[in-house]
């Protein structure tokens, strides 16, 4: 049994050794917000912030995860991120599966550097992979977001 807070609900799961905070998330807890793509950590798609980090959910254990805080991109967009519509107004999203992992890296980026710079922005970025070739728009509006937090 751990316990664990998502998108600032707490919840009491009992767990099976080999589950992934993807499964766990994704499959049990019904949020289907992130994705599941390579399944080896490589793509970025499955990225949740865990107490401030953004890790790949495909890649940690679910019993690892006793007593984290979780965010998710449903919590994201819950809360009405500016990321959210600067995505949709670039067009940073074509097929819209790698979307999520990206937007919640952003979010991790944007809570730790309120200010980025492109580079900065692209380097926290790089981790996640988008087949349809998005890569300019998301600086754009991950560097949008960031303004409109800062009252821009």
């Amino acid at each position: 049994m751990i316990k664990l807070t998502v998108n600032g609900q707490p919840y009491e799961v009992r767990v099976e050794p080999e589950w992934t905070l993807y499964y766990l998330i994704h499959d049990r807890l019904g949020l289907i917000g992130s994705k599941q793509f390579c399944d080896r950590g490589a793509c970025g798609s499955c990225t949740v912030i865990m107490d401030g980090r953004p890790i790949l959910s495909c890649m940690a254990l679910a019993i690892e995860c006793d007593g984290a805080n979780i965010e998710t991109v449903e919590g994201i967009a819950r809360a009405s991120h500016p990321l959210i519509e600067s995505y949709a107004r670039h067009h940073a999203m074509q097929c819209g599966y790698c979307t999520p992992g990206f937007i919640v890296a952003a979010k991790a980026l944007l809570d730790k550097n309120p200010h980025p710079t492109e580079e900065q922005v692209k380097e926290a970025l790089a981790g996640n992979l988008c087949r349809c070739g998005t890569y300019p728009q998301h600086s754009k509006a991950v560097l949008e977001a960031a303004e409109k937090l800062l009252g821009g």
